[in-house]
C-alpha cells in the first residue's frame, strides 16, 4: 500500500508542473495573484534570525512558523548569485538559489539548537538536491550560518542527526549571504491553498510528520 501511494503521488505530482514549482494558474480565477516580493520584517530587540532550506518552502514555512518562540517565517530564496530572483528564475535551477525560509525568533523561548532540531524534523536531509517529487538544486537541504558559533552548532546538530539515518546527511552548511523574499502569493501558501493537490498529497504528510515529532514545541 505504501509503494502504491508513493507511485500515485509521483504520478500526480508529475502532472503538477514540477511539484512545488508549479505556476499559480491552479488558483481560482477570481483570486488576484500578488507577484510583488514580500517585505522583510524589522528585527525586534532581543530577536534572532535564521535561514534554512529544506525543499519546497510552502511546507517549511508552515513548519517553522508553528513553533513556540517564532514570530514570523518568510518564504524566499538564498544561496545563489542572482539578485532579486523571481520564482520562475529560481525554478530553472540556474540561479544557484534554494527555496528557503527566514525565521525570526526569540532565543529566550526557542534556542538555535532546538530550531535546528525542528529543521531536521521537517525534511529528509539525506536526499541530494531534491525532496520527494521535487528535484533540483533549488530544493536542496541547506543551513546558512551568520556566526562561527552558529556554524559549530549546525555541524554538531548534523552529527547528532546522523545517528538516525543510514544514508549520509547531505545538508549544506553555508555562510549567509543574502535572502530575497518570495512573491506575496507564496507567503503562507500552505494555509491559503489547502484545496491544492500538491499541498494535500505532498506537503500535508510532511507537515503532519513534523508536528508529531515537535508536538511539545508547537504553539497549538
Amino acid at each position: 500500500m505504501k509503494l502504491f501511494t508513493q507511485i500515485l503521488v509521483g504520478f500526480l505530482c508529475a502532472g503538477l508542473s514540477t511539484g512545488c514549482n508549479q505556476q499559480p494558474a491552479d488558483k481560482p480565477t477570481n483570486t488576484t495573484i500578488d507577484i510583488k516580493p514580500a517585505k522583510l520584517p524589522a528585527l525586534r530587540p532581543g530577536e534572532a534570525v535564521a535561514t534554512v532550506a529544506g525543499g519546497c518552502f510552502w511546507a517549511v514555512q508552515e513548519e517553522m512558523k508553528s513553533l513556540k518562540g517564532v514570530r514570523v517565517a518568510i518564504s524566499g530564496y538564498s544561496g545563489g548569485n542572482l539578485e532579486y530572483p523571481t520564482y520562475e528564475q529560481v525554478g530553472t535551477d540556474q540561479t544557484g538559489h534554494a527555496e528557503a525560509v527566514q525565521v525570526y525568533y526569540d532565543p529566550n523561548v526557542i534556542s538555535y539548537d532546538v530550531l535546528l532540531e525542528a529543521f531536521f524534523a521537517g525534511h529528509d536531509p539525506t536526499q541530494l538536491n531534491r525532496q520527494g517529487p521535487d528535484v533540483g538544486r533549488h530544493y536542496r537541504s541547506a543551513i546558512f550560518y551568520r556566526t562561527p558559533d552558529e556554524k559549530a552548532r549546525i555541524e554538531a546538530a548534523i552529527r547528532r542527526e546522523q545517528r538516525h539515518y543510514r544514508a549520509q546527511i547531505v545538508t549544506q552548511v553555508l555562510p549567509f549571504g543574502a535572502f530575497y523574499p518570495a512573491e506575496m502569493y507564496h507567503q503562507d501558501y500552505y494555509r491559503h491553498n489547502r484545496y491544492n493537490l500538491y499541498i494535500h498529497l505532498v506537503s500535508e504528510p510532511k507537515v503532519e510528520k513534523f508536528r508529531e515529532k515537535m508536538k511539545s514545541r508547537l504553539t497549538e
